[in-house]
């Protein structure tokens, strides 16, 4: 596809040109930062059209930045690494959450990959003919640019074939391409359609039932619930498709797949990722130190799910932690393995992280709510966006139970709290002090990564720091410089010598 169409260039040029935007960084993901500098000179080629001059150095001239290797997730707007920048916007390209963002508006260029829309709608019809259920079709945003068409396919489909029995199809719709902070009149969407006569292949807005899962928002007729569905996915096996099957996990679902114009009805693999989740959650209340992973520094609301994951904790009798780290991976998370489990706190299509390889295992707040929430069950329903967790009723530390509670995985009743409550707070320093101590067995060992006892858990992390190469213990002065290993990777320099020292 050219590339003016797959990137949007003249939608672009015209969402910069009528805001007066004058410093705009491009985000792009890995996968297309080769297009980058071409999608840059297209963008100046029809800004320039627009201002109506040819000037490189005029008064009001649009500067562009590129944006690559964001600090959190891809899909996420880089508000961070565009304020480097001193951006007024923030253009964003590729696969998007459409998470709110906290002050920097957004356009979202979603791409448009090829898909075969007569086959789709093809298989679309036999679905819904054999399926006996309402359908409601979700679908990747890179295939957005193709919804339109496949309805009509699918309304002249059912119009050919003769279909005698009333079919229920609902397509779900893009919330937003655009994003203001300042302003909620740019999250406008239209209303999801319906096709409800097979025979006559009209189509009407029915009102009822508004539901949402993350970049997607659907309408339903009251006397629908999601349950009564079958959800029929356009798209690749991706973190979108995911988020999904978790959430609808009581639906029928199935996956079209674009590129292989097939229908795959195994998804039996996303359903094994719930059961995972709930031995996570078992293993959390388990825990007396929790971690919580800042994710996002640009999400809206992420402040306060922060704030209210330590009031959960603390709620609980445990102890929190707070750590930005970037993107977390098993080496950051392993230089804290005091903490018993860790809460991710980013937008939902990050969330889910596959924790097998690390030391402690990676939650998500809704995950947290239910492990740290004494009494609660899980009756099946999951919660990906942690805005819907804002405001949910936290456990009064007053009204906690002493009474033991039963672990699965220790197989014996344990318990939460002290019951001594006038020495609970002499001893908690303590117990902290002890567990980092045995953890990470920082007595008499030069390698350690602080030197000395820490008298609280405060003070552990505050004075705690990460060692990299090897300098003189004692030194206050910094060396002049510090040499690394030389050579290449399959065979440095110090190793072919002792190898032909050896010979």
């Amino acid at each position: 596809m050219e590339l003016e169409s797959y990137y949007e260039i003249s939608r672009t040029a015209d969402y910069i040109h009528t805001r007066n935007f004058t410093r705009v960084a491009l985000q792009f993901p890995d996968e297309l930062l080769k297009d980058s500098t071409r999608v840059v000179s297209a963008l100046r080629k029809r800004l320039c059209a627009l201002n109506d001059t040819n000037q490189s150095d005029g008064e009001n001239k649009v500067r562009l930045f590129i944006m690559a290797d964001t600090t959190y997730g891809s899909c996420c707007v880089d508000e961070v690494g565009a304020a480097h920048a001193n951006a007024d916007c923030v253009i964003h390209y590729g696969h998007t959450c459409l998470s709110p963002t906290t002050t920097l508006p957004a356009f979202f260029v979603f791409g448009k990959d090829p898909i075969d829309v007569s086959t789709c709608a093809k298989t679309l019809s036999h679905y819904s003919s054999s399926n006996g259920k309402p359908v409601l079709v979700l679908f990747g945003l890179e295939y957005a640019h193709s919804m339109d068409d496949i309805r009509q396919a699918l309304l002249d489909s059912f119009q050919t074939s003769g279909l005698t029995s009333e079919l229920e199809v609902h397509f779900a719709d893009v919330k937003c391409s655009s994003l203001d902070p300042s302003s909620h009149n740019e999250n406008v969407a239209r209303g999801g359609e319906q096709v409800t006569n097979a025979e006559s292949g009209s189509s009407e807005n029915i009102a009822g039932t508004r539901h949402h899962i993350g970049s997607l928002f659907w309408d339903l007729p009251r006397e629908r619930r999601m349950e009564d569905c079958s959800i029929f996915w356009i798209g690749s096996e991706s973190s979108a498709f995911a988020n999904v099957v978790l959430t609808f996990n009581g639906c029928e679902i199935v996956r079209y797949d674009a590129k292989e114009s097939c229908l795959v009805t195994d998804v039996s693999q996303q359903r094994r990722i719930l059961k995972r989740r709930y031995y996570l959650v078992e293993k959390a209340k388990d825990a007396a130190i929790v971690g919580i992973l800042v994710g996002t520094l640009g999400l809206a609301g992420y402040l306060h799910i922060i704030h209210q994951m330590k009031e959960l904790i603390t709620g609980a009798g445990k102890k929190a932690y707070t750590l930005v780290m970037g993107r977390p991976n098993p080496a950051k998370l392993a230089n804290f393995p005091e903490c018993g489990v860790f809460i991710y706190v980013s937008c939902a299509q990050t969330a889910l992280m596959d924790s097998k390889e690390y030391l402690a295992p990676v939650i998500t707040p809704f995950e947290a709510t239910l492990a740290f929430t004494r009494g609660s069950q899980w009756t099946g329903a999951y919660v990906m966006e942690f805005q819907d967790l804002i405001n949910f009723p936290i456990p009064n530390e007053g009204n906690r139970s002493d009474e033991a509670r039963y672990s699965f995985l220790q197989g014996r009743y344990v318990e939460d709290y002290d019951s001594q409550e006038n020495v609970e707070e002499e001893n908690e320093a303590c117990a902290l002090v002890s567990a980092t101590e045995k953890a990470l067995q920082i007595r008499d060992n030069r390698n350690s990564l602080i030197e000395g006892t820490a008298r609280s858990g405060a003070e552990f992390f505050a004075a705690r720091s990460f060692q990299g190469l090897d300098i003189q213990n004692g030194s206050s002065q910094p060396e002049p410089y510090l040499i690394g290993r030389s050579g290449r990777a399959s065979g440095y320099q110090d190793e072919k010598n002792s190898q032909e020292e050896k010979v």
